[in-house]
């Protein structure tokens, strides 16, 4: 997957197992691009933040003072000489995604990479704003996902 580069920066405290999670979150990001049918070069940058760090960003950007698991802020600059094209960056909250992760019943693995699909089909343009978009954004995480070995996140629990 040389085409695409996936840039993990770690933020604040709340990643103690980060070499874990940057190696997910770069796998997660290829699996959407993969998924999604796109074969040309892209660069994506990842941010593992805290809550606060997270917060900041929601607050500064989307008027939201509070921290969400996941945002995304796709790119319209151009590349490094001899580097792909930027799609743009995520920024995943820790402390949130592993509340959501526990009172979700799946691991840290899972859901990290399930927002790091989501994240990534975002900068690639889809959306979930209509129930139309949401269901063909969700079906696409769920392929992307499954090529992980993941299960369908939206799937019915018992």
């Amino acid at each position: 997957m040389d085409k695409w580069t996936v840039e993990v920066a770690l933020g604040e405290d709340e990643w103690p197992d980060g070499e874990e999670a940057t190696d997910w979150c770069s796998r997660a990001a290829c699996a959407a691009l993969a998924g999604s049918g796109r074969a040309e070069p892209a660069g994506i940058s990842i941010l593992l933040g805290s809550d606060d760090e997270i917060r900041a960003l929601n607050s500064r950007f989307r008027g939201h003072d509070k921290p969400t698991n996941v945002l995304s802020f796709p790119s319209g600059g151009t590349p490094w000489p001899g580097g792909p094209p930027p799609l743009g960056e995520i920024a995943l909250a820790g402390a949130t995604i592993r509340r959501e992760a526990a009172k979700q019943r799946k691991t840290l693995h899972d859901h990290l990479c399930h927002l790091v699909v989501h994240g990534t089909l975002h900068l690639l343009g889809f959306d979930h704003l209509t129930e139309r978009a949401a269901v063909r954004m969700e079906r696409l995480e769920t392929r992307c996902l499954k090529t992980l070995s993941i299960a369908d996140p939206y799937r019915e629990r018992d």
